[in-house]
């Protein structure tokens, strides 16, 4: 890696990290790439004559506004999945696993619920083989409540501009699945999914790749699809396989040294408490929008970083006018 700091006098920083992911200028580092016996280098005296697009400094500020204005609502996307799915992890923990309604009903407090869903819980925890529960739960395998759905499809069958998630594609510790590639050319068959599929990446299980399909397409063969046994049940069971207990639960189980891989069994096995089905219909009610707007937000960034790589050359290269970009993005808002 190489650390570049600006000269201020001559070129506002914003508008040079944009002006090194231009078109023009990554056309000019790819030709001179190339030294190294092993691995591919390019040496900085000759990343030093690299010619980088410039404007007056207003012009210079007013580019990376512009564009830093797409980053910035592309990142604050990320920043509300985030928080979005925190929020109906924090649902599920209280009403699940501390069961906080029950044990606040039990001492006579209120819930902080709705009367509707406050109805739902019940007002004592009884005892059971594994702990306590609430009266009427019971314990589980979350194989009764989840299904693994098995799609193989070959290759030849794939239709042309079908999407495609890969291991790659998904991000450690987020149900927000932001990227997907291009099925064309894959050469071995995959596993076809459904957007609000479940999607666990069972190689090297504790690298914890879970997350809700934002698209239809295919995946690796390498990735479970996983739903619930009904829509009710569904955002239930994606808090339990998104969990660091199920993961952990899962790479404890997992088969093979160097590539270790769980299994749907490993999955099915998992040991869960389970409640009545009307008050796991109640908690869908309530975080199922979450998801929804988790992969909503999502299409939205796509669209976003397609209009950011659109303006990027142009106002670069100077063939696009700021005023310009900004009654574009001015349609857009």
């Amino acid at each position: 890696m190489v650390l570049l700091r600006p000269n201020e006098d001559l070129i506002d920083g914003a508008y040079l990290l944009y002006a090194l992911q231009s078109p023009l200028v990554q056309r000019e580092i790819l030709l001179n790439e190339g030294t190294g016996a092993t691995v591919s280098n390019l040496r900085i005296p000759i990343l030093s004559r690299i010619g980088i697009p410039t404007a007056s400094p207003a012009e210079q500020r007013a580019v990376a506004t512009i564009l830093g204005s797409l980053d910035e609502k592309i990142e604050l996307n990320r920043k509300m999945n985030a928080t979005l799915e925190a929020l109906a992890r924090a649902i599920f923990t209280s009403w699940f696993v501390d069961f906080d309604p029950t044990v606040a009903k039990s001492q006579g407090r209120e819930t902080g619920l709705s009367y509707e869903v406050s109805a739902l819980f019940p007002s004592s925890l009884n005892e059971a083989a594994e702990g306590r529960l609430p009266d009427g739960w019971r314990n589980g395998l979350l194989g009764e409540v989840s299904v693994n759905k098995r799609r193989g499809v070959s290759h030849r069958d794939i239709l042309e501009n079908t999407s495609y998630i890969g291991l790659e594609h998904m991000p450690r510790r987020s149900i927000a699945l932001e990227r997907w590639g291009d099925a064309t050319d894959l050469g071995s068959n995959k596993t076809q999914f459904q957007k609000g599929d479940l999607l666990f990446g069972k190689l090297r299980p504790y690298f914890h790749k879970v997350g809700v399909a934002p698209v239809n397409g295919v995946c690796s063969t390498d990735i479970l699809v996983v739903d619930g046994i009904s829509k009710e049940w569904s955002t239930f069971v994606l808090m339990h396989i998104s969990s660091d207990a199920l993961v952990s639960h899962t790479d404890r189980r997992s088969t093979g040294t160097k590539m270790p891989r769980a299994s749907w069994a490993d999955i099915a096995g998992y040991k869960i408490v389970i409640p009545p089905a009307a008050l796991v219909a109640a908690y869908t009610a309530v975080a199922k929008p979450m998801t929804e707007r988790i992969i909503a937000s999502i299409h939205e960034s796509h669209a976003l970083i397609a209009l950011r790589d659109a303006l990027l050359p142009k106002l670069i290269s100077g063939e696009l006018r700021v005023a310009d970009a900004e009654r574009i993005l001015a349609k857009t808002a």
